[in-house]
């Protein structure tokens, strides 16, 4: 069990129902995998470019990031993971990493080997579609970002990441009251918005001042959603949730 009282592979199979149906039979194989369930302290690399995994990895608490450092030193982060996400699963058929991925918060993992991810796969054609939605979702989230940083404002920008991490979290049951938890840095903010520390700290006094959001400690309120959305240009039809039951 993880601290929050669920089996390991619980949020895997709520965020795989989000964008997939899946039957009873294809919940209990995945509720089955072999897990291997560690923690890691904010700032860690699970994965890093170049490396050959030989299992993917579940995350359970917390937040991740996908990076690329450039030659100067100067990271990007293209991505944030949130619970239920597997953020390297594409290494289950890509060999070789092409980016790294590190922990941004506290985490709670769980590492599946690839083997049994094979052979399920093997087993139920049907899981096979699940994993692949998830990464064609994936794509879809990271052509948004690539929109957004080479279009938006750094002020929509954060705005629409905001209502991106609220549907997503909701999609695995970690909202209450439109307020979730934001365990992140306004420099990693900053590194995934394109953005100084500085502007990105300015954004978020104006989005609270703006009365769209309220924020204490690590704790994010959505206050207006409609103008929120509005100010972010957000359309969430490429995070591909289900809707009324539909894939």
């Amino acid at each position: 069990m993880t601290s929050n009282g669920k089996a390991p592979n619980t949020l895997m199979i709520r965020k795989l129902e989000s964008i997939f149906p899946l039957s009873d039979e294809e919940k209990q194989t995945l509720a089955d995998l072999p897990i291997h369930v560690t923690r890691l302290k904010p700032d860690r690399d699970i994965v890093r470019i170049g490396d050959r995994p030989f299992q993917s990895c579940l995350l359970l608490e917390g937040f991740t990031c996908v990076y690329k450092i450039t030659a100067e030193g100067k990271r990007q982060i293209v991505a944030f993971h949130v619970p239920g996400d597997i953020p390297d699963l594409q290494s289950l058929h890509l060999k070789v990493m092409d980016n790294s991925v590190a922990t941004v918060s506290p985490c709670t993992l769980g590492f599946i080997p690839h083997e049994a991810l094979h052979d399920i796969c093997n087993r139920f054609p049907r899981i096979t579609a699940a994993f692949w939605r998830e990464t064609l979702v994936d794509g879809s989230i990271f052509r948004e970002w690539m929109t957004g940083i080479g279009r938006r404002e750094a002020y929509n920008r954060m705005a629409h990441l905001l209502c991106e991490l609220l549907l997503r979290l909701k999609a695995v049951g970690l909202v209450e009251d439109e307020t979730f938890d934001l365990p992140l840095t306004q420099n990693e903010l900053a590194d995934a918005i394109g953005a100084s520390a500085v502007h990105v700290n300015r954004v978020l006094q104006e989005l609270r001042g703006d009365g769209l959001i309220r924020s204490k400690g690590t704790q994010v309120q959505i206050l207006d959603w409609e103008r929120l959305r509005e100010a972010g240009d957000f359309d969430p039809l490429y995070l591909h949730l289900r809707q009324d039951g539909n894939a």
